[in-house]
């Protein structure tokens, strides 16, 4: 067999040729048509977009104008009395939040056989619950233990005895007072010893 080529002219496949470039010329309309399609729908995009801006702008500038107008007409002294009465509100909800079953349950795990409450007041000052209360005692070292328990339970902080005297039958009086952190959670109650059980 003879693989030698004889004519005057090489051969070249040209429908070879003619079908890559046909394909490449395919390819390159295409991706060109897909990016005439993109821009048109970017600009259609960018003129919404542009048109959007503009309202949310003209509305913008309404609703300043419309601010400053109804801040005219606010009355200042009312104004005044609407804030007093929403901090009284406040200060009511925050007494309402105030827990008389969770104090005493503190007192009767914190409060020694020789020791007596007579009177507990809460008042709110600050925003903070600050509890007195008088008690009893055989000895002054009953009331300290009992201030002791307080401040371990975790439940109260700055506890400290205010007024301290001697009753005509022989009991010492005191008048306690300190912050009751009526938020405050504790896993285990503290006894008057200070040992929790």
């Amino acid at each position: 067999m003879l693989r030698t080529n004889l004519s005057t002219r090489p051969f070249y496949n040209a429908r070879a040729v003619r079908a890559v470039l046909l394909a490449v010329a395919v390819v390159v309309a295409g991706l060109t048509v897909y990016n005439a399609v993109r821009i048109v729908a970017l600009v259609s995009s960018q003129s919404t977009l542009g048109a959007s801006q503009a309202e949310a702008r003209r509305e913008a500038a309404r609703l300043r104008r419309e601010a400053v107008r109804i801040g005219s007409q606010i009355d200042r002294d009312e104004l005044a009395v609407v804030a007093a009465a929403a901090r009284e509100a406040n200060t009511l909800i925050d007494q309402r939040a105030f827990s008389w079953t969770d104090l005493m349950a503190q007192f009767e795990t914190t409060l020694p056989q020789d020791v007596r409450i007579r009177v507990v007041q809460p008042r709110l000052d600050s925003g903070r619950f600050v509890v007195s209360i008088a008690v009893q005692g055989q000895s002054p070292e009953d009331i300290d233990a009992f201030i002791e328990a307080l401040e371990q339970s975790g439940k109260f902080r700055d506890v400290l005895p205010s007024v301290q005297s001697t009753s005509d039958d022989g009991l010492i009086e005191a008048t306690i007072q300190g912050v009751y952190l009526a938020g405050a959670r504790d896993d285990k109650p503290v006894t008057a010893s200070g040992a929790r059980p």
